[in-house]
């Protein structure tokens, strides 16, 4: 079996823009004609020059080659340029070509990719969302927390146990910082607010982006403990794991972190020091599905769980289900909502979502199929990233 082709599609996520601006997606072909999905993660260039990058990648490491060599492919991708040391921008492209490999893998072998992982551990995945807005609010839900607290409610008729919510404000070049006491209060409100509404029938999950310093983080969540939140998400910037871990010392909440990491290396740094008790890497980003399930079992040595971190397109979606159900240290997944809307519209058969849970798929592979007429239809022609942070100091 030999990789021959890729093609690669740059596809822009209509409004209300849950889950970023656009999806980067490749699709690998082999001789024998067995194709494979792949997605890459805010990439922080143009997308149509991220495609260009997975192009690139594919002639000089993965074209003519056995994807099932993927520790070949992966160590060839990490060393080039004389570099062997994580690089987001690499590892996101080389993410989107190995989880395609995984997919075409598993179809080769007529098994989900989890089945060729280590097999089934969970027959259904927990889930969880952000409380999002929904048209004709009458004030911004981000900031509103009886609005919040009234959203809920909403999820959890859907069957959600657990909710994520994140009003500390902007996130900045310029972080981490320390909260105004503003930004403290309102915190506060929310998580207050929240509590009282679902009371025990769900987990509160306290979502930050590095905005904070470590002093800056404990002062915030000593006015969290209370509500007893499943975690403080991702509370200073990610290149300082020590840092994290002086909060993680600090409070009862357990830290969640890793979305903005790539590689084991990046993610033994995090566990040596003892900063996380809960880890969500990307697969769009982190180094593909073999990378992840590397970086689960280091993490299962230390009593440390994965949550997947989600807030791009479906195939990555796909790739975390594989990881998640194959992971005996799995503790919940992130959806965008019930993994409706575009999401299901560009795929062929939706991601299957029943009453607070994910249900992995039996079909082999990723077990889905890009609907290329949906994708076609929707060409990403803005110019603005994936994601972007405040560009000058916050007050």
């Amino acid at each position: 079996m030999r990789l021959t082709g890729i093609e690669t599609f740059v596809v822009g996520n209509p409004p209300p823009h849950f889950g970023g601006r656009y999806f980067v997606f490749v699709r690998l072909t082999t001789a024998c004609g067995i194709t494979g999905l792949g997605e890459a993660y805010c990439v922080p260039f143009s997308p149509h020059l991220v495609a260009q990058m997975c192009e690139d990648m594919f002639a000089r490491y993965a074209q003519g080659t056995d994807p099932h060599d993927i520790e070949m492919l992966w160590r060839r991708v990490y060393s080039a340029g004389f570099t062997q040391h994580p690089d987001l921008t690499v590892m996101g492209v080389l993410s989107a070509l190995e989880m395609a490999c995984w997919d075409i893998i598993g179809k080769a072998a007529g098994q989900p990719v989890y089945k060729l992982l280590g097999g089934q551990v969970h027959e259904r995945l927990r889930a969880y969302t952000y409380i999002y807005p929904r048209p004709g609010d009458a004030t911004d839900v981000y900031h509103d927390p009886d609005l919040a607290a009234e959203r809920a409610q909403t999820y959890l008729d859907m069957g959600f146990t657990a909710l994520k919510f994140d009003p500390a404000g902007p996130y900045s070049a310029f972080d981490g910082r320390q909260l105004s006491l503003e930004a403290l209060d309102l915190c506060e409100r929310f998580a207050r607010i929240l509590r009282e509404a679902v009371g025990s029938r769900a987990d509160l999950l306290f979502g930050t982006h590095g905005q904070m310093t470590a002093a800056g983080a404990i002062r915030l969540a000593k006015r969290l403990e209370p509500y007893d939140p499943l975690w403080l998400e991702e509370p200073l910037p990610p290149d300082a794991p020590e840092e994290t871990a002086r909060v993680a010392r600090a409070t009862s909440i357990p830290i969640a972190t890793g979305e903005r990491l790539a590689t084991k290396y990046d993610f033994a740094r995090l566990l040596d020091c003892g900063a996380a008790a809960i880890l969500q890497l990307n697969l769009g980003r982190v180094g593909g599905l073999l990378e992840a399930k590397k970086i689960a079992g280091m993490a299962e040595v230390r009593h440390v769980q994965i949550a997947p971190h989600l807030y791009c397109g479906p195939v990555v979606g796909a790739a975390n289900i594989q990881l998640a159900t194959a992971s005996p240290n799995f503790l919940i997944l992130e959806g965008i909502e019930d993994w409706g809307g575009f999401h299901a519209q560009i795929l062929k058969t939706p991601i299957r979502f029943e009453d607070g849970h994910v249900i992995p798929s039996t079909a082999p592979g990723l077990g889905i199929e890009l609907n290329d007429a949906v994708a076609l239809a929707h060409p990403y022609t803005g110019t603005m990233l994936h994601l972007d942070m405040t560009q000058h100091p916050v007050r």
